[in-house]
């Protein structure tokens, strides 16, 4: 009963501002905005139930099952099978993720589908999934976060030189896309779970970057597309 109240509060202090605020803008704008007004209302409504119930789910399920995955894939499986199977959740909660889907419909659309969302979609997964493996990698074989941070930006760099300019903004928002909100809590549950078991008295510092690491992934994997398409 707590996480509902909880979760009731989290959502009208995030959408309350914004309704209040394009109300007051089309009170100024409109002469007889009524009828805007009430369809906001009717919308906001759908959408704070939509949104609580959403991240009720997200609460009450996703961050627990990435605690459970990440604490019980260390003991179960051997350290390839441990890569594989992080590597094949990184992507399968990007394809779930809202925020990914939009972009790339987004991007599919402006493109005058020249860049298909599906591709889209795929390298993204790819990228997250590579990177949230490689995340892994380093928890378990104890490498600094910053040397795979710094090698993964000067790469970024160095491709950014090689792809047409359309490419450089989509790969940049395929990193942001990635800390949606089913994104999130579930890579950060599933870090905690990881470096639980594997971390020893560095877990503290290993539960974190997981995120940091997913979100390289993608602007990396687009901009590797870029090339491609070059």
């Amino acid at each position: 009963m707590d996480e509902i109240k909880d979760t009731a509060k989290e959502t009208l202090l995030a959408i309350l501002p914004i309704v209040l605020l394009v109300i007051v803008i089309q009170l100024i704008l409109f002469d007889d905005p009524l009828y805007e007004v009430l369809q906001l209302i009717i919308g906001a409504v759908m959408v704070s139930i939509g949104l609580g119930l959403f991240l009720l789910g997200v609460k009450v399920g996703l961050l627990r099952a990435g605690d459970i995955i990440g604490s019980e894939l260390p003991q179960r499986f051997s350290f390839p099978l441990l890569l594989f199977s992080v590597f094949c959740i990184g992507i399968a909660v990007t394809v779930a993720e809202p925020d990914v889907l939009v972009l790339a419909q987004q991007v599919d659309y402006v493109s005058g589908e020249q860049m298909s969302k599906t591709v889209i979609i795929a390298f993204i997964g790819l990228g997250v999934g590579v990177f949230m493996a490689i995340a892994a990698a380093r928890v378990f074989l104890g490498i600094p976060m910053r040397y795979i941070l710094v090698a993964g930006y000067i790469l970024v760099f160095v491709l950014a030189c090689f792809v047409p300019p359309s490419f450089m903004p989509v790969a940049f928002d395929s990193g942001g896309v990635t800390t949606g909100n089913l994104t999130v809590p579930f890579v950060v549950a599933l870090g905690v779970g990881l470096t639980s078991v594997l971390g020893g008295k560095s877990s503290l510092s290993d539960s974190f970057g997981f995120l940091a690491l997913a979100s390289l992934g993608p602007i990396l994997a687009v901009l590797l597309l870029g090339v491609l398409y070059a």
